[in-house]
């Protein structure tokens, strides 16, 4: 049978849900406890009637949640600063997340809670194999890294504003192509992710030269880079390395169901 498999980052897309039900109710960006309740709850809504579209839209025959992991992911053990600063998830609406899932559930959309991986790497994995099976893949998401997954078989949707992220709309707002993402922001570093890149080094700047040299181990290899320039990535090659591993994400890892197990029920 012809498979679409629909992936959703699912924190992703509850948090932004999450935040626009909650901006009405902000006091000093903070809720009030008595109006917790009531936002999640609109929350829970929200999220169900925006799986009810995802599957409207899509068709899909198979479809999963994928959630992050509650233990700290790999990543920090190469670089403790990954993600450093950024805002946690109100413990309420962590506690919520359960009835969510349940509320997935109803429309046939499993959940998938990884002992100690990211959902990115979750879903680049699993999307990898359906791909390499000629079968079409749609992840949703408004997480830039997985442009870098863009192939004929793999397509990104942005749910919140109704739209494809497609390579030209990579190159429009990249400058380069979807295949040269991963170096572009090994030089130019991820502020959101605290991913540091090389220092001094912006998006014109990083664009342009893999536009003259092709690629990152290009531009590392070749003796006629300007000098400014040259010395920014020679004072920086650590943290070039370790971006890159950062960036990078994994399509190995084991996952211990097959595709018939997140089959839709509606398509059996």
């Amino acid at each position: 049978m012809s498979v679409h498999l629909v992936l959703i980052d699912a924190l992703n897309l509850i948090r932004r849900i999450y935040a626009v039900q909650a901006r009405p109710f902000l006091s000093n960006n903070e809720l009030a406890e008595n109006t917790q309740q009531q936002v999640l709850n609109n929350t829970l809504d929200a999220c169900q009637q925006a799986l009810k579209k995802i599957l409207s839209i899509h068709s899909p025959t198979h479809a999963l949640a994928v959630f992050d992991s509650e233990q700290p992911c790999w990543r920090y053990e190469i670089f403790p600063d990954y993600k450093k600063g950024r805002k946690k998830m109100p413990e309420y609406l962590q506690q919520k997340l359960t009835d969510i899932q349940d509320s997935f559930m109803t429309l046939g959309i499993d959940s998938l809670i990884p002992e100690q991986d990211e959902a990115d790497d979750i879903i680049a994995t699993l999307a990898t194999k359906v791909a390499l099976r000629n079968q079409k893949v749609t992840i949703i998401s408004t997480d830039k890294g997985f442009l870098t997954m863009l192939c004929p078989h793999i397509e990104v949707y942005d749910y919140f504003n109704r739209r494809y992220l497609t390579d030209e709309y990579v190159i429009e707002k990249f400058q380069v192509k979807p295949e040269q993402l991963i170096d572009l922001w090994t030089l130019t570093g991820d502020t959101t992710n605290k991913i540091p890149g090389v220092a001094g080094i912006g998006q014109v700047t990083a664009a342009e030269l893999l536009k003259t040299y092709g690629s990152l181990p290009a531009v590392l290899n070749t003796d006629d880079l300007k000098a400014s320039v040259a010395k920014k990535i020679t004072e920086s090659i650590e943290n070039v390395e370790i971006s890159r591993k950062l960036l990078l994400l994994k399509t190995d890892i084991p996952l211990g169901f097959n595709l018939k197990d997140i089959r839709l029920p509606t398509n059996e």
